[in-house]
């Protein structure tokens, strides 16, 4: 890879960092203490329908305590499904690796 211009990365980081401080000036502001900025799709939709006149069909078998709680038991699931994922894939490609060492040793041994 051949470098031209040493200016572009320092570009390209301050692009990156002005994009991301651009994304908080322009972000919406909740109504009221009760309410969040960035709700999710699915209160949203669960809100609209409870105010259509529906009724959920099941209730939930837990609720967790306050919405720290609710976040850092998304934050476990996820960094549990991203070991398995790394798991799976680092065992393919053990798997892979193993596979050529075999392929590539004389027949003898």
């Amino acid at each position: 890879m051949r470098k031209d211009n040493p200016w572009v990365t320092p570009i390209l980081l301050a692009l990156l960092v002005a994009l991301f401080a651009l994304s908080f000036v322009l972000a919406p502001r909740p109504g009221s203490a009760d309410e969040e900025a960035f709700g999710g799709t699915d209160a949203a939709v669960t809100a609209q329908l409870e105010e259509a006149g529906h009724e959920p069909w099941f209730t939930p078998i837990f609720e967790p305590g306050s919405g720290e709680i609710e976040s850092g038991l998304f934050a476990l699931q996820a960094a549990l499904g991203a070991g398995v994922l790394g798991y799976a894939l680092g065992n393919l490609r053990g798997r892979k690796v193993e596979r050529e060492a075999r392929d590539k040793a004389p027949a003898g041994s």
